[in-house]
């Protein structure tokens, strides 16, 4: 049984939360999002609380009981603090600039590699670092895994594009006999 969909979700200041039916509206400063359930779940929303309960006790619908409790969770976090992806670039040469919606990249390619900036993203680049902020968890990690396949680090020397926690196991080179 899911430990995730009991817990009710406080709605912060910022954010509005309203039920039509199986729809869920949120609204941010910003940003409007909906999450429809498709009577999968029962929501509930009193005392600024929003929480949600199963429809019978079928393994289907606990499962969609916890999926639809993370995917709020998801939404008004994104409202209210917003979602960060930190890539670093390693290599001598590489190097990454914005130019008015684009993404540039110089990652030891003949061209230049040319990423274009989605709307409702917002994208800084200090030094080697491309700094990913915006509202929707799922596509900040979409558009930072789209980024880092460019150029995936290599295990010998670390060259590469990697997410700034990530821990690349490095492997020894070639030895030599004597």
């Amino acid at each position: 049984m899911s430990r995730v969909g009991k817990k009710p979700i406080s709605i912060p200041k910022g954010v509005e939360v309203s039920v039509q039916g199986s729809k869920i509206l949120f609204k941010g400063a910003k940003e409007q999002k909906e999450l429809e359930t498709y009577g999968r779940v029962q929501i509930h929303l009193q005392d600024g609380a929003l929480s949600f309960a199963c429809v019978d006790s079928q393994a289907q619908s606990r499962a969609y009981w916890g999926t639809y409790r993370a995917l709020a969770n998801n939404i008004v976090v994104g409202l209210s603090q917003g979602f960060t992806k930190v890539l670093e670039i390693n290599g001598v040469g590489y190097k990454a600039s914005i130019s008015g919606k684009n993404l540039e990249m110089a990652l030891g390619f003949s061209h230049p590699v040319i990423y274009p900036i989605p709307a409702g993203v917002e994208m800084s680049v200090d030094k080697n670092t491309i700094t990913i902020k915006g509202a929707d968890k799922q596509q900040i990690g979409q558009i930072a895994a789209e980024i880092r396949k460019f150029r995936p680090p290599e295990p010998y020397k670390g060259k590469g594009i990697k997410y700034s926690d990530e821990m690349i196991v490095r492997k020894a080179g070639k030895t030599s006999k004597k």
